[in-house]
């Protein structure tokens, strides 16, 4: 029986990580039949790096259109898989806003970028973001991006995936992967040993260190990124507004998200200083924010494979696989449906070429 066939993976695939995009891979995997179990070391699926992510779907996620090497072999499928589980996983909804951008030292002569962008002067400005106090005399309009509550979408991928007959096992702290002559055969968690023909992580930062004794290379930097929770009046901010100071987008109703630049002091009390200096922005930005409030605030720890996504096995012998990528939560229905394809057929997805670990 050949390792990573459709026949070995009757033994079962093991998936370490509810991030949205472990939670992706064990859905598709088991809307394929094919047996899975789902590992996270926290009480609750998107507890790490996911919860923390500004969750913007689309072409720019604040990074200008930028998608690293394979990260562009994907774009084309990342919008109609979102609607896709839309489509088939209750609770899975991305709110589909269209974003606003002004990016510093952008000018009139600049070209829109990407195809679905637009151009769009103050009159126009003023009309999609009619709370806008002083709206910039140009900004790039993108009517097909969207939004999601990055948990919320993980904990109904991780229940749809359970739906399908997948294990999940939360308070699993995965520890090694357990091998036999070379190969591995399983994880070994807080709770026992889980034993696979594929185990497959999706730690993000995490990974590397779990993989440090497989052949592949899975180097992830780390890249800092601060979410503020603010509490505002429904309907303040329409679409995802990305100025040269902050990013901002209502994640659900009288709830916004924003983000900022890390603060270079990550004490308590700086991330405190930052968190209320957001929300000043916010109210300087928008009239009726007079009111708004801060909920939480957070420093994640972003996965930033430096060449793009690492999607692929990570050993020869095909019993171990990785999947991180940035950004996760635009990437991860698509990448869950490759990996699950390739792991349940046997066949390499050509989109998956360029993201293979070294």
């Amino acid at each position: 029986m050949v390792p990573g066939s459709p026949a070995a993976l009757r033994d079962g695939v093991v998936v370490v990580g509810a991030g949205v995009v472990g939670a992706s891979v064990a859905y598709h995997l088991a809307r394929l039949g094919v047996r899975v179990t789902l590992l996270d070391r926290e009480a609750a699926p998107a507890a790490g790096v996911t919860g923390a992510s500004f969750a913007w779907i689309g072409g720019t996620g604040g990074s200008g259109g930028d998608w690293p090497g394979g990260a562009e072999d994907l774009r084309g499928s990342v919008l109609a898989d979102h609607r896709r589980l839309e489509a088939e996983v209750p609770g899975y909804a991305v709110s589909w806003t269209g974003s606003l951008a002004w990016p510093a030292g952008q000018t009139a002569a600049d070209p829109p970028g990407a195809p679905g962008r637009r151009r769009v002067v103050r009159d126009d400005i003023a009309g999609l973001e009619p709370h806008l106090r002083n709206p910039p005399a140009h900004a790039v309009h993108t009517p097909g991006d969207g939004g999601l509550d990055p948990a919320g979408a993980t904990r109904a991928l991780v229940a749809a995936a359970r739906s399908r007959g997948a294990t999940v096992l939360l308070d699993t702290a995965v520890t090694a992967l357990e091998t036999e002559a070379g190969r591995v055969v399983g994880a070994r968690s807080s709770t026992g040993f889980h034993p696979a023909a594929t185990v497959v992580l999706t730690v993000g930062t995490g990974v590397a260190e779990l993989s440090a004794e497989l052949p592949a290379d899975v180097r992830v930097p780390v890249s800092p990124a601060f979410l503020v929770r603010v509490a505002a009046r429904p309907g303040l901010v329409r679409t995802i507004v990305a100025t040269p100071e902050f990013e901002v987008r209502e994640v659900r109703e009288g709830e916004l998200l924003m983000t900022i630049p890390r603060p270079d002091d990550s004490s308590p009390a700086a991330l405190a200083q930052a968190a209320e200096r957001a929300l000043h922005r916010l109210k300087n930005a928008f009239r009726g924010a007079e009111e708004s409030r801060l909920l939480d605030y957070r420093l994640g720890r972003r996965p930033m494979p430096p060449h793009g996504p690492l999607i692929g096995y990570a050993a020869p012998d095909r019993s171990a696989y990785v999947a991180v990528m940035h950004s996760a939560v635009t990437l991860a229905p698509t990448a869950g449906r490759l990996v699950a394809a390739e792991l349940a057929t046997g066949e390499q997805p050509p989109e998956l070429r360029r993201c293979r670990p070294r």
